[in-house]
């Protein structure tokens, strides 16, 4: 599996044999990230009230399906479960409603938390199931502190982590810088990687940081 990152919460996650995935396109005219141009089959929006017929993805090659509502799916031989939670602390009253998704294929699991703004309880913790490679935000200004990132991550328990939704020098919105999260997580070095590529034999035992470094189309 490779999983390349192209800023805020947009991976691309492709694994030879299965459906090729985008998590949360963007608008690039908003942001000053480039979305992929490439073969894409599923698209995952996290924030239910976005048009799904929105087109922000001309760039992608295929007739990718849109999944915008919680639930379970089966697309090709990939496994989707969509877990409702919120992008706030107060159930939704101040942002609005989130989508959590899990995937399952080939032997890993992972889980692209969205625009998550809350700890989770623990049945939604149960339904995201376990969780190989786990893509979580760091730095909403509204969204998960460092503690909380924290927490959720010992409530998870994933193999590795890759921070998502921070400041970077490019970036048009605005987010909080990384470096509060890596220190809560008592990470002092890392240096970003073009993507991350693993397969089910390499998952590390402990729970690794991994840095992804945004890259354009």
């Amino acid at each position: 599996m490779e999983i390349t990152w192209y800023g805020l919460g947009c991976f691309r996650i492709v694994e030879r044999g299965y459906p090729a995935i985008i998590t949360d396109p963007f608008k690039e005219e908003e942001t000053n990230y480039e979305l992929p141009r490439a073969r894409v089959d599923i698209v995952t929006l996290s924030t239910p009230q976005e048009d799904p017929n929105e087109i922000r993805w001309k760039g992608f090659r295929g007739s990718p399906r849109t999944l915008t509502s919680p639930g379970e799916y089966e697309i090709g031989n990939l496994f989707i479960n969509g877990v409702s939670s919120y992008r706030d602390r107060k159930s939704g009253a101040e942002l609005g409603e989130n989508i959590i998704y899990s995937f399952s294929l080939n032997g890993l699991s992972f889980c692209h938390l969205g625009l998550l703004g809350h700890v989770p309880t623990q049945a939604q913790v149960e339904r995201i199931g376990s969780v190989s490679i786990l893509l979580i935000p760091v730095g909403l200004p509204k969204g998960l502190t460092p503690s909380m990132a924290s927490e959720v991550v010992s409530m998870i328990e994933p193999h590795i982590v890759i921070p998502m939704q921070y400041q970077s020098p490019e970036i048009n919105v605005e987010r909080d810088p990384i470096h509060r999260f890596l220190k809560e997580m008592g990470v002092t070095k890392t240096v970003p990687e073009a993507s991350l590529k693993i397969t089910s034999s390499g998952i590390p035992e402990e729970t690794q940081i991994v840095l992804l470094e945004a890259q354009k189309s």
